[in-house]
Parts: structure tokens; C-alpha cells; sequence
């Protein structure tokens, strides 16, 4: 039955999607202006709190939803007075458009382009006479009294007084979601948060602060870069510069095609209108470097992350939102794209959305750095390491990279997904890399370094330590990174590179005089051998420090080391820096409280 159910589970996932997409086809005509008013809810309710708080909560909603609508409905009337006059103006530019089109002309008289003229000319001419179809149909045109399509009329105060009605009910669904919205939010909350009220508050929380700043923001660098286009057309002598702001300012709301609308138009314009070339050149430059600093300065600093959805999913998303609704759907695509990303990091079994869509890196560090080396492209193993020399503490690298990888590559033979010469390939990968970032540690450490002040008179015996690899050479190496991160003159440590048995360690700790052992063992391999070790350390020297390194990511990391402490081990760590520092403190202290083993 459960493998019936594996099987079956994708299947019933594919049939539910291609369900859902279906109704929302079906449905857009009740489901697009939804979708909108809930937008205009967002962009509108930071205002309606604002001032709320002075007037209070029915008169805020009414003041701002009709301050709004009227604003937008005067912009709409007023752009579509000035785009009738446009077209009653443009018979005046074909004088003007003869002009430039003989110019083109002339510079490719005999060129590729009146050849291609040539080809067209001809091709018409072609289908011109073509034989004709004897069979013709014609279709009736019943006219009105007037002489005109009686149809006409009807059909366009239908379209009208469709379009008029949808507005309507955007109207009314903003006004009652503003008026109603802590209602609305508690009703979601009990439907959906039960038992999950943390979990779908800060679901809610998060997709409206997200969805309402993106489009806060981006309504604010729409508004500035409408107003420089407006008047920078205006200084250019290009008709109806507020026209084409406000035409600018609004399609900017449209991912990536929006721009190019919003400019090319006055650019048409400029060639129909102005005379000569100058003019039109100078309105691209204008628009080019007005894209520049929107794109490279405003959005960055003002908005850059905020809708948390990556370049590559916005784009998917634009064109399936394109596709099912149309420029309502290129509209809405980013708000609903990023709703989507918030319930796929929220809402369990929506994981995979939030990694294909969201924004943040689908691999933590350590697992992209050793999905490289598995995949054997060292070099991009390597700019991961660079770039992460570059941040504040480049000495945990060790810690936070190379050392994972060595826990994984052990994890994943132990569980047979690796074999052994596998395994050992991406020892031999970190070995390498590890040189390299120890190399650049030093340089960048020589370059901050400081004169230090002498802060004692007495020198001090170096700290002897003797470090052993419990299980092989991923521990030896994990020894060597532990010595680069010590580079203390004060601190001398030996790495064992021979395999021995316990009373060879012993015998090999009594002929080095060793102040401490540290015995390097990773996870996830079991820690008895380890605790063999040290049973047998402590029951030869009982001064003797032994210092365990159980070094693992938070993933690997065993959740109680109270039985390596209960076989004599001083210290347990978990990381490299913890023994350095458990290192260096035993340094610090008085020479007198670390005593080397003797014969």
C-alpha cells in the first residue's frame, strides 16, 4: 500500500496543479479582480494606519480610497484625451516621417536595404497575381439609419460598460478588505493556523510586509522616474511629455517589458516629431541614462531583495501569469510570486517552492562547496573559498568549508552513496585547497598585523602537542588544519602520519615529553575507538592533558560527548577554534599547571 501511495503521489500533485491552473483560467473574469483588489489593499493599507491614527479607521479608508481612484481615474481621463489628440496630430508628421525614411534611404542607396525593398516590392507583386479563388463568400453588413454598422455601437457600450463594472467591484472589494482587514486577517488565522498560529502569523506578517514594500517602493522610483522623463520630454520639445510620464511611471509597474513600453513610445514620437536626428538621439540618451540610474542606484538601494524571489523564477513567473491572464497577469506576477515563495517557506510539503523560487542561496555554503568537489570543479571549490577569505573571520573557512566536506565525504561512504577512491578524491581536493587558503590566511594576517607589545619578561616553554588521527587520513588532515590555525611559535604540535596501536601511543607520548594529545576523530564515525585511547592515556598519565576533536557541522555534531569526558578527556570540541583556544589557553597559563610527560 505505501508503495502504491509513492507511486501515486506525483501523479495526484500533477493532476491537482493542472486543476488548479485550469480554474483559475477559467474563472479570471471573478478571480483578476480579486487578485487586484487585493494588490491595491496592500499598497493602500500603510497609509489607511497612518492616518488612522488621527481621524480614525472609516474615514481614513474613505479619504485614501477616494483620494486614490480619483487620482487615477483623472490620470486615466486625462491620458486618454491627450492619446486622441495625439492621433488627430500625427497626419501632421508625415511630411516629417517622409524625411527620415528618404534619409535611411540615402545612406543605403544601393545597399542591403533597397535590396531587401527590391525583394519585398516583388514578392507582392507575386501574390498580387496570383490566381484569384472562383468561389467567393460575402457577408452581409446590416447597416443603421445613419448609414453606419449598427452593431458597432452596442458592442463598444458592452465592452464599456463591462470594463466599468469590474472597476466597480474592485472598488467596493478594496474598500470592504480595508475596512474589514483584522477581521479578514483573524478569519485566515483560524482557518488556516489552527494548531499553526505562530507558523501562519509569521506567514502573513511576512508576505505582507514584503509584497507592500516592494510595491511601496517601487511606486515611489516610479513617481521619480515619471517625473524625469516628464521633464526632461518637455525640455526636448517632444509633444505631450506628460503623456508619456505618466504612460512611463504607470507601465514601470510591469516587470521587465514596462520599460521598454514606457520608452519606446516617446522615442516614436520624437523620430515622427522632431525634425532631424539630433532630437531623437538626445530622447534615447535621456531614457537610457534615466534606466541606468533607476535600475543600477534607485532599486538597489531602495528595494534591491525585497520581494525575495530570484531573477530566473520572476521570469517563469511573469510568463505564466502573461499566459493565464494576460497584462493583468504581467501586472500581478510579482505580487503573486512572492506570496507563492512566503507560503513555500512557511507551509510544510511547500519547501521545494521556496528553494526553486526564493531568492537566497538553494545550498548552504559547506553543501555547495562540497557538491563541487564531488562534481570535481575545483576552480569554482576554490572561488567559494576566496570569497569567503574576503568576509570578517577568513581563519573559520576551516571550520565552515573544508572541514564539512571531509564529515561529509565520511557520512556518505559509511552510508554507501561514496566509495572509498571517492571519498579519497575529495581528501586529496581539500589537502590541495587547504594549502592555498592557509597560504592566503597568512598574506592577508602579515598585512593587518601589529607590532605586539611586550606583555611578559619571562619567556615561556613551547606548549608540546602531539596530535594523532583516530581513524585515518580525513583525521590527519583535519590535524593539519588545526595547526595552520594555531601558527603560534608558543605552541609546537606534532602530527602523527602512522597508524599504531594503543600501547605504541603510549610508548610514543612518553619518548616526545608531550604536554597534551589531541586526538582527532570526526564524526560521524563512532567515537569507542577514541575512548579506548583515552581510557588507556589516563590510566598511563595522569597529568597529561587530552584534548578530543569531535569537529563536525551543527548537522553531525553528537549531542552529548560526556562519555569521551567520563574516559578522562579534559576537553571535547566541536570545532576548530574551540581547540585552538582551548590550546592557547593552556599556553596562558602558568608553566607550572602544564606538566610534560616524562619517562
Amino acid at each position: 500500500m505505501d508503495d502504491a501511495t509513492q507511486v501515486l503521489r506525483p501523479w495526484v500533485t500533477f493532476a491537482g496543479t493542472v486543476l488548479v491552473v485550469a480554474v483559475l483560467y477559467w474563472g479570471q473574469a471573478v478571480f483578476v479582480p480579486f487578485a487586484l483588489a487585493i494588490l491595491l489593499t496592500f499598497v493602500l493599507a500603510p497609509p489607511v494606519n497612518a492616518l488612522e491614527r488621527w481621524v480614525g479607521r472609516i474615514p481614513a479608508v474613505i479619504v485614501v480610497v477616494t483620494l486614490v481612484f480619483t487620482v487615477l481615474g483623472l490620470a486615466g481621463w486625462g491620458v486618454m484625451r491627450q492619446v486622441d489628440s495625439l492621433v488627430d496630430e500625427l497626419p501632421a508628421y508625415r511630411d516629417n516621417i517622409r524625411t527620415k525614411i528618404a534619409d535611411v534611404r540615402g545612406v543605403e542607396k544601393g545597399g542591403a536595404v533597397e535590396k531587401l525593398m527590391a525583394t519585398v516590392e516583388s514578392i507582392k507583386t507575386d501574390l498580387a497575381t496570383t490566381e484569384t479563388p472562383k468561389r467567393t463568400s460575402t457577408r452581409a453588413v446590416v447597416l443603421a439609419a445613419d448609414g453606419s454598422s449598427g452593431g458597432s455601437g452596442i458592442a463598444w457600450l458592452g465592452q464599456f460598460a463591462g470594463a466599468l463594472g469590474r472597476a466597480g467591484f474592485v472598488l467596493v472589494m478594496v474598500l470592504s478588505m480595508l475596512l474589514e482587514r483584522r477581521d479578514l486577517r483573524d478569519r485566515l488565522i483560524g482557518l488556516f493556523g489552527h494548531g499553526r498560529l505562530a507558523l501562519t502569523t509569521k506567514a502573513m506578517d511576512e508576505a505582507a510586509t514584503r509584497v507592500s514594500r516592494q510595491l511601496l517602493m517601487q511606486s515611489l522610483i516610479n513617481l521619480a522616474y515619471g517625473t524625469a522623463a516628464g521633464v526632461g520630454l518637455y525640455f526636448l520639445d517632444v509633444p505631450y511629455a506628460l503623456l508619456w510620464a505618466l504612460l512611463g511611471a504607470a507601465l514601470r509597474f510591469i516587470p521587465y517589458a514596462g520599460p521598454v513600453l514606457g520608452a519606446g513610445a516617446p522615442i516614436v514620437i520624437s523620430l515622427a516629431a522632431l525634425e532631424g536626428w539630433t532630437g531623437p538621439f538626445e530622447v534615447i540618451a535621456l531614457f537610457v541614462v534615466l534606466e541606468l540610474i533607476t535600475n543600477l542606484v534607485l532599486e538597489t538601494v531602495l528595494y534591491a531583495g525585497a520581494a525575495g524571489v530570484s531573477q530566473v523564477a520572476l521570469l517563469v513567473s511573469v510568463a505564466f501569469w502573461t499566459w493565464l491572464w494576460g497584462p493583468i497577469g504581467l501586472l500581478l506576477a510579482t505580487p503573486l510570486t512572492v506570496c507563492l515563495v512566503v507560503l513555500g517557506k512557511h507551509v510544510p510539503g511547500l519547501e521545494s517552492v521556496g528553494t526553486l523560487m526564493a531568492d537566497s542561496p538553494p545550498l548552504a555554503l559547506e553543501h555547495g562547496y562540497y557538491q563541487r568537489l564531488l562534481a570535481h570543479d575545483h576552480g569554482e571549490a576554490a572561488d567559494l573559498i576566496d570569497q569567503y577569505l574576503k568576509g570578517d573571520s577568513p581563519e573559520s573557512v576551516f571550520d565552515v568549508l573544508l572541514l564539512p566536506a571531509l564529515n561529509y565525504a565520511e557520512r556518505d561512504r559509511l552510508q554507501l552513496r561514496l566509495s572509498p577512491d571517492e571519498e579519497m578524491a575529495v581528501i586529496e581536493a581539500t589537502r590541495e585547497l587547504m594549502s592555498d587558503a592557509a597560504q592566503s590566511i597568512r598574506i592577508l594576517q602579515t598585512r593587518s598585523a601589529t607590532v605586539p607589545q611586550a606583555h611578559q619578561t619571562e619567556p615561556r616553554p613551547a606548549l608540546q602537542v602531539l596530535g594523532y588521527a583516530s581513524n585515518g587520513i580525513a583525521d590527519e588532515l583535519a590535524l593539519a588544519m588545526l595547526a595552520h590555525m594555531l601558527d603560534d611559535p608558543r605552541i609546537e604540535m606534532e602530527i602523527t602520519t602512522t597508524r599504531m596501536m594503543a600501547a605504541d601511543l603510549l610508548a610514543l607520548v612518553r619518548e616526545r615529553g608531550a604536554s597534551v594529545v589531541c586526538i582527532a576523530d570526526l564524526p560521524p564515525s563512532p567515537a569507542s575507538k577514541t575512548r579506548y585511547l583515552v581510557k588507556r592515556l589516563r590510566a598511563a598519565f595522569p597529568d597529561l592533558r587530552i584534548l578530543v576533536g569531535r569537529w563536525a557541522p551543527p548537522a553531525l555534531a553528537e549531542e552529548s560527548t560526556q562519555a569521551l569526558r567520563d574516559a578522562g578527556a579534559n576537553h571535547v570540541a566541536s570545532t576548530l577554534a574551540q581547540s585552538r583556544d582551548y590550546l592557547a589557553g593552556l599556553q596562558d597559563a602558568h608553566p607550572m599547571e602544564v606538566l610534560a610527560v616524562t619517562a
